[in-house]
């Protein structure tokens, strides 16, 4: 049996759940939207206890996997059940983080995607290129990092979700605003973009045409973005496992922008990826991917 854990209207997890369904393998979900009920009780030892659903209980030993996607809490009614959900929240990552059970992927494992710079240096230790970067508040190391690299693109330096944008004349015109915040700026890369979702050691990758250079916005942008399933070097397939491996991650959302000559950069890693946008758009079997690799059992597709 697999444990989902999220929003269940979440799409990544609900397609998950949904393959688990079609291939008849057992599961529970324990949904954060629906948590009036639920127990999470866990032994001294924080691996063995039991979920507690309405009309349900699962020994956690009887668990051979989770896929957990935790979400922002939603709002509650009243102090007393926000801090009976916050408990259950606690005692869920503890679990995840120790249960002798496969994880995707575990909160300790997360931390690397909370400071970009700091994952491009375990991304370069794991044999990828990374782009010229510069971290700064100075306007005028700013000025001169373009001088010395040519077209350059920002982004946020933590790991909150932020949209990458081109440094240009009018943002050029705004850089006093870096005073008050620490932002990465980055050698724009050119070479068309593939993302990589790994699931454990299998690759399924996504070319992305695009004239954005963000394409997640090409949409709120005007312009449009296509994907199309693709296949990598067996050379590729086996770094991008390795670096999720070295980042402690069984599921992964590599980003790679691939020169004509097949040279790859790599830009970051996401350890929560939100596949269900790539396996909409390619048909790749992702989900089922995650389902084989939590159930242990034969490929589904």
């Amino acid at each position: 049996m697999i444990c989902f854990h999220g929003y269940g209207d979440d799409p990544a997890l609900a397609r998950a759940v949904a393959a688990a369904e079609r291939a008849g393998v057992h599961h529970v979900v324990v949904d954060q939207q629906q948590l009036t009920g639920v127990e999470f009780e866990l032994a001294d030892d924080g691996t063995h206890g039991q979920v507690r659903l309405p009309g349900r209980r699962v020994a956690l030993t009887d668990l051979t996997g989770c896929y957990a996607r935790p979400l922002a809490p939603l709002p509650s009614p009243d102090a007393a059940t926000a801090a009976r959900e916050a408990e259950l929240a606690g005692r869920m990552v503890a679990w995840l983080d120790a249960a002798p059970i496969t994880v995707l992927n575990r909160p300790r494992a997360m931390h690397s995607n909370g400071s970009k710079p700091y994952q491009a240096q375990l991304i370069a230790a794991a044999g990828f290129a990374v782009p010229r970067t510069l971290v700064t508040t100075d306007p005028d190391a700013v000025r001169a990092f373009v001088a010395e690299v040519g077209p350059v693109v920002f982004k946020s330096v933590s790991g909150v979700r932020s949209v990458v944008r081109v440094l240009d004349e009018a943002a050029a015109e705004r850089l006093e605003q870096v005073r008050h915040l620490p932002t990465q700026f980055q050698a724009r890369v050119p070479g068309v973009d593939v993302r990589v979702h790994v699931v454990g050691e299998r690759c399924f990758a996504t070319r992305i045409e695009s004239p954005a250079v963000d394409y997640r916005y090409a949409e709120r942008d005007g312009l449009t973005a296509e994907l199309t399933a693709c296949e990598l070097s067996d050379e590729l397939a086996e770094r991008c496992v390795r670096l999720a491996a070295a980042l402690g991650l069984v599921l992964a959302g590599i980003d790679l922008k691939l020169a004509p000559e097949g040279h790859a950069t790599c830009f970051e890693v996401n350890p929560m990826p939100g596949y269900s946008f790539f396996e909409a758009h390619t048909g790749q079997p992702i989900s089922e991917a995650i389902v084989q690799h939590l159930a242990d059992v034969p490929a589904l597709v």
